[in-house]
């Protein structure tokens, strides 16, 4: 499809609507005289609507649509099947925790819980490092590349060194896309990325829907002549997700995901109660499970029917170009910005939310200006994240590459909480120590420079998920035994009283 004036019009009409409605919504609602409560937290008055809209246009952003969709079969709902475990998990034991410890970030739990302000920093950092290395850059570019594809936007590629011919369209995609979301973040704060990420929401999901009833309507809902592998939920031991991986690393990655993570926590952790939190968490829940495997998987199956195998996340892109009305097509690509921005401005905020109350009120300062100070940080990972497009511009597929590489931080990450939560008197020492050969084991098992097709190693030959949960349990029986043999103390279980203690 190419680019037409209506597009462009019904385009910028909607863009401009969400940012009006936000800014009218944000001019009028009481603001919190603490600094770190009012841009971290919404000042601790976000609604339950507010926090399940939030959530999840939060995670359903272009590695999603289009990078499932790109990999055109069923197997890939897994990831968003799983997340419901996660963030059921999320609603039931961790909120409480938090609320009940005060929480501003979801790190803060584990100065508490250990008692020390470095182990804190250091989970911080590692959450810093994936988000600019890895989730900010995935973003831009499958947006970037959902819009090449969907308006046919492409130009000649040029050499970028190091990483071969891309498409330098890709590059100015990503520049606008960065800095429209770096301004909801950065003028704004949580309350406005939290509503106009809900605003979106509903238009993205009406319109994600209504693609994915036209896409089964193209092919008359008629899916045979589509090969098995294509349609099953039964992972072979070769595939993207083997079965056995269910049982697990998924159900590890969720809980790191959902439970742990600052981008998405923080939207729970910034209503007024634990209760307006939960219905907020349930409501994502339920759009979770109903909603969003469906509009992940199916317009990848139909684009398989229609086109074949299509390379480079494009399928997604080139279905909704050619089967939407072209009106549609502008409302849809606005949608699909929406999406881009409201996940790159939450994870900038929650990102700024940890480097300001994690690290430089910690070793810096004790009181600096949080918009300012959230200002340079924002900037910095801007740029970051933009030099690292051309890397995943090279990758095979986008959302595999993403949840691969995101291994090194995402267990290490986790086992500091599953120790902090679970148990009393583990030296904080023995979790660093635990945490950082995790990162280490986890790139040695992985050897990225050598993932097959099936996304095993050569050097392990397990799939990466399983080598997840491989690293996870070493890692806690590591802390365990330093704990005991290094520093001579005695972890003692303590769940019952953390979670009796938060109910």
């Amino acid at each position: 499809m190419e680019l037409q004036p209506v597009q462009i019009v019904v385009f910028l009409a909607i863009t401009a609507l969400i940012a009006a409605v936000t800014y009218w919504y944000c001019k009028g609602a009481r603001h919190s005289e603490n600094g770190e409560q009012e841009y971290f937290l919404a000042g601790g008055s976000l609604k339950w609507y507010f926090v399940a809209g939030s959530i999840t246009l939060t995670n359903l952003s272009t590695d999603q649509l289009v990078g499932m969709n790109g990999n055109q079969m069923a197997l890939l709902a897994w990831w968003e099947l799983a997340a419901v475990v996660g963030l059921f998990i999320l609603c039931f034991l961790f909120i409480p925790v938090y609320y009940k410890y005060n929480c501003t970030t979801t790190t803060e739990l584990l100065e508490k819980r250990y008692q020390n302000p470095h182990i804190r920093a250091l989970i911080s950092i590692l959450f810093l490092l994936g988000n600019v290395f890895i989730f900010l850059p995935a973003i831009l570019y499958g947006g970037s590349q959902f819009m090449i594809s969907m308006f046919g936007l492409s130009t000649d590629p040029v050499m970028v060194p190091g990483f071969g011919a891309i498409d330098p369209m890709i590059f100015a995609l990503s520049l606008v896309f960065a800095l429209m979301g770096a301004a909801y973040a950065i003028f704004g704060g949580l309350r406005a990325v939290a509503v106009s990420d809900t605003f979106s929401g509903v238009l993205l999901l009406g319109l994600a829907l209504f693609v994915t009833y036209v896409a089964l309507k193209s092919i008359n809902f008629d899916f045979s002549g589509i090969p098995k592998d294509r349609l099953t939920l039964i992972g072979s031991p070769d595939s993207a997700i083997p079965f056995k991986t269910l049982f697990t690393g998924m159900l590890f990655i969720q809980i790191f995901y959902w439970s742990t993570n600052q981008t998405i926590t923080q939207r729970a952790m910034a209503s007024p109660s634990v209760k307006e939190a939960q219905k907020g968490i349930l409501a994502a829940a339920g759009i979770r499970l109903l909603i969003v495997p469906a509009i992940i998987v199916i317009p990848g199956i139909v684009s398989y029917k229609l086109y074949g195998r299509i390379e480079n996340d494009m399928a997604y892109g080139q279905l909704v170009g050619d089967i939407l009305p072209t009106f549609l097509s502008g409302a849809f690509a606005a949608a699909i910005l929406a999406a881009i921005l409201t996940t790159f401005n939450s994870i900038l905020n929650a990102s700024a939310a940890l480097w300001v109350c994690d690290i430089h009120e910690t070793y810096v300062n004790k009181t600096p200006n949080i918009k300012r100070l959230s200002l340079w940080v924002s900037v910095a990972m801007v740029v970051a994240s933009l030099l690292l497009v051309p890397f995943f511009a090279t990758q095979d597929s986008l959302i595999n590459t993403v949840q691969t590489l995101y291994g090194l931080l995402s267990m290490p990450i986790l086992s500091a909480f599953i120790v902090g939560v679970l148990f009393k008197n583990v030296d904080a020492r023995a979790m660093i120590i635990s945490v950082i050969f995790g990162v280490l084991f986890y790139f040695w098992m992985l050897n990225p420079l050598a993932v097959n097709a099936d996304l095993t190693t050569q050097r392990v030959g397990l799939h990466y998920i399983h080598l997840m949960a491989i690293n996870l349990i070493t890692m806690v029986v590591l802390a365990l035994l330093l704990n005991r043999v290094v520093f001579k103390k005695k972890a003692q279980w303590d769940a019952r009283e953390v979670f009796n203690r938060a109910g």
